[in-house]
Parts: C-alpha cells; sequence; structure tokens
C-alpha cells in the first residue's frame, strides 16, 4: 500500500487541515493501492502563502541560477526512473513499456528542454533609450489531469522554474503518486523552500480555493472543457492570467493518394495510444469514399493485433481505462454511436474476453459516421475511431473543422504540396503531416474550445511571463 498522507508545503511534508484522505485505485485491478491526503482551503493558503513569501526573491533570481537548478533536477530525475515507471504502471494502468518510453521519457523531455532553452531565451531587450524587461507572474497555481502524470506536470513545472515563478500544484487525485515523487525529486535538488508546493485533493476541496485565492496571479490547467470553464470563471474575478489546454476531436485525413495500409497503422494508433486516453487523440478518421472498404478492412487488421491486458503482462499493447467512470463513460459513447445509426464495425461495448477485473475496453471501430453524430463531435477519451468518409478535398478540410475543438490534426500521404495544403487549412494548434515526430520545443496548445495560451520550451516560459517597459533606463 503506497501512502502519503501529508502536502508538501513550504520545502517541508506537513500533515493537512483536514486530517482526510482519498483511496487511489489502481485501474488495472479496481483495487485501492494507496492513499493521499485531501486537502482544503486551509492547506492551499498555508501553500500561496508561503509561494508568496519568497516569489520576488526567486522572480531576481540569475537565470544562470535557474539553469543549474533545471540541470539538478534532471540529474534526480533520471535517478528515479524506475521508481517513476513502476508508479505510472500502478496509478495509470499503462504498460510497463509504455510507463518508460512514453510518460518517463515526456516529463524528462520537458525539464531538459526549459533548461536549454534558457541558454538563448532573452528576458531583456533594449529598444532606443528604454528597456522591454519580461519577469516571472508571481505566485502561479497549476492543476494537471491524470491522463499523463509526468508530462503534464513536467512541462508546467519546468516552464514555470525557468521563467522565475513559484507555483502551488494540484495534481489529479487519481494519479497522485507520480507528482509525490516529483516532489521529492524537487526536495534532493534543492529547489529553494516556497518555490514548489504540492497540495493533494480534490477539485472542490483544492481546485477551486486555488483558482480563486487572491495571491495568485496565473492559474494553469490541462482537462476537460467543462472544468477549464469553471476554473477560468473564478480567475476572472480578480483577472489572473490563465493557461488552459482543453480538449479535443482531432481530424486524421487521409489522402487519396494514401498508401491505406500504412494510413490504418497510423489511424489505429492515433486512437489507442494511452488507452485512447489522450487530448490529442485522432478520434475521426477521414477517409475518400473510394477508399472505405480497404481503409476499414486495413484498420481492423490493425485493431486485433492490439493486445489489451495486464499492464505488467508481456505483450501488452494497451491497459486499462483510470477509472469505472470512464469505462462506464466510453460504453455510453459506444452505444450512442450504435442508437444514432453508424455502424459497429469492429469491437463493442462490454470488457474484452478474460478480463473480468479492471476497467478495460475494447478496441472499437465505427464506421458509416456523420460528422454531426455525438461520437463525432463529443470526446469520448476512450479507443473508438468513428470513421468518415468524404469526396473530395474541400469538403474532407470542411468535416475536419466542423468541429468545437482545435487541439490537433493529422494528414497522411504522398503529394507533398497536397499534404502542406491541408496542414495549413485545419485549424489546430498543431499538425502532424505522415506521422512526422515533433519537438519538445515546439509550441503546444489548441483553437477555439481546445484551449488559451501554448506550453513546451521557450512558449512554456513565456506563459508565466509578464512584460514590462522601463521607459528612459539608458537616459
Amino acid at each position: 500500500m503506497r501512502e502519503q498522507t501529508k502536502q508538501y508545503i513550504n520545502g517541508e511534508w506537513v500533515e493537512s487541515a483536514s486530517g482526510e484522505t482519498i483511496d487511489v485505485i489502481n485501474p488495472a485491478t479496481g483495487e485501492v493501492f494507496g492513499r493521499i491526503a485531501k486537502g482544503n482551503a486551509e492547506d492551499v493558503d498555508k501553500a500561496v502563502e508561503a509561494a508568496h513569501a519568497v516569489y520576488l526573491k526567486f522572480r531576481h533570481t540569475p537565470v544562470a541560477e535557474r539553469r543549474e537548478l533545471l540541470d539538478r533536477i534532471v540529474r534526480e530525475y533520471e535517478d528515479r526512473k524506475d521508481d517513476l515507471i513502476e508508479t505510472i504502471t500502478d496509478e495509470l494502468g499503462s504498460p510497463l513499456k509504455m510507463s518508460e518510453e512514453t510518460h518517463y521519457q515526456a516529463g524528462l523531455n520537458h525539464f531538459k528542454a526549459a533548461r536549454d532553452a534558457l541558454d538563448t531565451f532573452e528576458f531583456e531587450e533594449q529598444r532606443g533609450d528604454h528597456l522591454v524587461v519580461k519577469e516571472a507572474i508571481g505566485v502561479a497555481g497549476l492543476i494537471t489531469p491524470w491522463n499523463f502524470p509526468t508530462n503534464q506536470t513536467s512541462l508546467k513545472l519546468a516552464g514555470a522554474i525557468a521563467a522565475g515563478s513559484t507555483v502551488v500544484m494540484k495534481p489529479s487525485e487519481e494519479t497522485p503518486f507520480a507528482a509525490i515523487i516529483l516532489a521529492e525529486i524537487f526536495d534532493k535538488a534543492g529547489v529553494p523552500k516556497g518555490v514548489f508546493n504540492l497540495v493533494n485533493g480534490d477539485g472542490e476541496g483544492v481546485g477551486n480555493p486555488l483558482s480563486e485565492h487572491p495571491k495568485v496571479r496565473m492559474m494553469s490547467f490541462t482537462g476537460s472543457g467543462s472544468t477549464g470553464s469553471k476554473i477560468m470563471e473564478k480567475a476572472s474575478r480578480d483577472f489572473k492570467k490563465v493557461s488552459l489546454e482543453l480538449g479535443g476531436k482531432s481530424p486524421l485525413i487521409i489522402l487519396e493518394d494514401a498508401d491505406i495500409a500504412e494510413a490504418a497503422k497510423l489511424a489505429v494508433k492515433k486512437v489507442v495510444h494511452n488507452s485512447g486516453q489522450v487530448c490529442t487523440a485522432g478520434t475521426r478518421t477521414l477517409v475518400p469514399e473510394s477508399k472505405k472498404e480497404a481503409f476499414l478492412e486495413a484498420a481492423k487488421q490493425e485493431m486485433t493485433q492490439v493486445n489489451v491486458g495486464d499492464p505488467r503482462g508481456s505483450g501488452t499493447t494497451i491497459g486499462p481505462l483510470i477509472s469505472r467512470k470512464q469505462f462506464d463513460t466510453v460504453q455510453s459513447y459506444i452505444e450512442k454511436g450504435t442508437e444514432e445509426g453508424a455502424t459497429l464495425f469492429h469491437g463493442g461495448s462490454g470488457q474484452p474476453d478474460n478480463l473480468d477485473k479492471g476497467y478495460y475496453v475494447r478496441p472499437t471501430i465505427f464506421s458509416d459516421v456523420r460528422n454531426d453524430m455525438t461520437i463525432a463531435q463529443e470526446e469520448i477519451f476512450g479507443p473508438v475511431m468513428s470513421v468518415i468518409t468524404y469526396n473530395d478535398l474541400d469538403e474532407a478540410i470542411e468535416i475536419a473543422n466542423d468541429t468545437k475543438y482545435g487541439l490537433a490534426g493529422y494528414v497522411f500521404g504522398e503529394d507533398m504540396e497536397t499534404l502542406k495544403h491541408v496542414a495549413r487549412s485545419i485549424e489546430a494548434g498543431t499538425v502532424e503531416i505522415n506521422g512526422a515526430k515533433g519537438r519538445t520545443d515546439l509550441p503546444f496548445g489548441g483553437y477555439k474550445q481546445s484551449g488559451i495560451g501554448r506550453e513546451w520550451g521557450d512558449y512554456g516560459i513565456e506563459e508565466f511571463l509578464e512584460v514590462k517597459a522601463i521607459k528612459g533606463y539608458f537616459k
């Protein structure tokens, strides 16, 4: 049984004010495997006061000092590799290989990217006799989701520290232990007292008072649109800066000249990755009408190769969903797809054979999907593909953009000029051509209801800065 019922405030593990706890469930078994503190407004206030007391001092630390601090964090993070991998597998249900190659590595990459960005980042600029200064915003509240327990925490923390901003972080109560390890890493790396504070708990007890606290200057949140809207509303009462990375319903446009077998491989990967619990998942697969049958057969063949099972089992491709609630949500969408007239081509409701414990689902393909159907418009957050056909490229682009979201988009084909045209036409913060790998210094964020602001690398540092003009500085 993992247990940490204290909060990390002002450089120390202290008793939580409420004295209450939250059970943490292993999604592979459905059983309790840990316990954390259930924080409240008093815990939040102590953490914010600690961060506020040192924010001016930390804001003015030399850039070289912050770079060295990030470098120490990188080294300590690497030393905790095995602990992080084991923890993510337990709390998220991620297969061991993915816990290492995706989750662990993503966190490490963000700390490195922020560290390296400081080598060239300009915090000051002379314009004539005047000076333009970028300085840390102050105390930032960070609220992170459960689906990427190191990626989403590390990218925010790395940007804040590089900028010189102090923070209070509330990780998801469903995957809190990776964040607890980060607190231990920060402590050992010598992060100054008050610069980083961790308050565990739920949205009502911790998220709300953090969003409303008068000494918090900025809220950075990753999660659902509904929660993001509430945070934005609370933050607006005293005009806090807000950075939001929200949901997505990303299109994958397969072009007429695409290799269908290769397109199917990419399409399935974009749907089942992390058990479909990815905000950038390419869950709307747009296929030329003439290639529909060939694509469906190829996608079905790829989907049958997806091995759903024990995260610690040999050959497991994807593990369970995070919770019973998420399992039920995905089941309801599968039923809704059938009710609205889509064709259930592969998979379906219920658990895979021989998996009667945990929150496992069947990877699913729907064909004959219209873009106005619920499964084509709402974020399912499970391994469910909606195949939509189009007759020409203009129609494909129109369908791709016919969504309230704009987080990511994908295009796959042969002709580079057409690929570039489609990529420029998709309304999304990130568009990927032919499965191209990205970098952690590229901006990440969304259009429309997918969010506000950008993260990663130097863009992530910018999120935690204010801009000041000092007139007559050089006279």
